[in-house]
């Protein structure tokens, strides 16, 4: 949800305190403004603590760096609904060491949200490829400078195809309610020799679903593994949802639909061109 343009001022003045796990608005501001602002950091999960030594809304997480993230994607999820929520950092930093990223190496995210994995994986040396749906956010990932291309688009219509070669790396944050969809997706723009890392939804483990089944095998075969993540790993977003964490090899000759699967498969002759 977009914060209201008013709300969006007064967090963003300087004077606003937002540190650790408070957010403090040491001036005066009208009450309407006040009532929208109250209402959003309600929705974030905050509560109003009126002690004379705090007078702030308190949160049950650290706040500072989520909503850094939030202020500049002028976007934030609220508590109502399952939308956008940003890899908090001690995730970001769990993803990029699984996947193994170092200098020089070529790296694909998908649904790359406001840069919050881009600019870590750039901070090592890695090569960004990034896509992202959203305007806004498509907006603030190319003023960072973090990613060699930001795509703006549904990565699900993307054609793994487009890229000569494949990424080395593949590290993810799809959204919750498809991201299977997402993460075999990507498969088709791995190497044989990449490595995917995904944050998804606990159910990956659990579901009894064909296709989740077959994934989960297909996940065994390869190698791979699926690990449960801490109940509070999203916490600092103001949800509960709860997560995993999949990482995928691939391997010359595998299962995997990789890019090189696709690039093996027969062109479909066009009958109806024009002599």
């Amino acid at each position: 949800m977009q914060f209201p343009t008013e709300v969006l001022r007064v967090l963003t003045d300087p004077r606003t305190v937002i540190r650790d796990d408070q957010v403090s608005v040491p001036f005066e501001i009208d009450r309407p403004v006040y009532e929208q602002l109250n209402k959003v950091l309600k929705e974030m999960g905050g509560a109003w603590d009126g002690r004379k030594a705090v007078r702030a809304h308190v949160y049950p997480y650290r706040i500072e760096e989520f909503m850094r993230q939030c202020l500049a994607a002028n976007d934030y999820p609220s508590k109502y609904e399952q939308g956008w929520f940003p890899t908090p950092p001690a995730l970001v930093m769990q993803v990029c060491d699984l996947a193994g990223i170092y200098a020089g190496m070529t790296v694909l995210e998908p649904s790359a949200g406001s840069g919050a994995m881009a600019g870590e994986i750039a901070r090592r040396g890695g090569i960004v490829d990034a896509f992202e749906i959203d305007s806004r956010r498509v907006e603030i990932l190319r003023e960072q400078g973090d990613a060699r291309r930001v795509v703006h688009g549904d990565f699900l219509a993307a054609d793994p195809l487009d890229y000569e070669e494949p990424f080395e790396r593949l590290v993810m944050n799809p959204p919750f309610a498809n991201g299977l969809d997402h993460i075999k997706h990507a498969i088709g723009f791995m190497g044989e020799n990449s490595i995917l890392v995904s944050i998804m939804s606990q159910g990956l483990m659990w579901w009894s679903d064909k296709a989740t089944v077959e994934f989960r095998e297909m996940v065994d075969e390869v190698g791979g593994d699926i690990q449960k993540l801490p109940d509070d790993s999203f916490a600092v977003c103001g949800t509960s949802i709860r997560t995993c964490l999949l990482f995928l090899p691939g391997y010359p000759g595998g299962p995997l639909r990789t890019h090189e699967w696709h690039m093996r498969q027969p062109r479909q002759l066009d009958l109806f061109a024009a002599a």
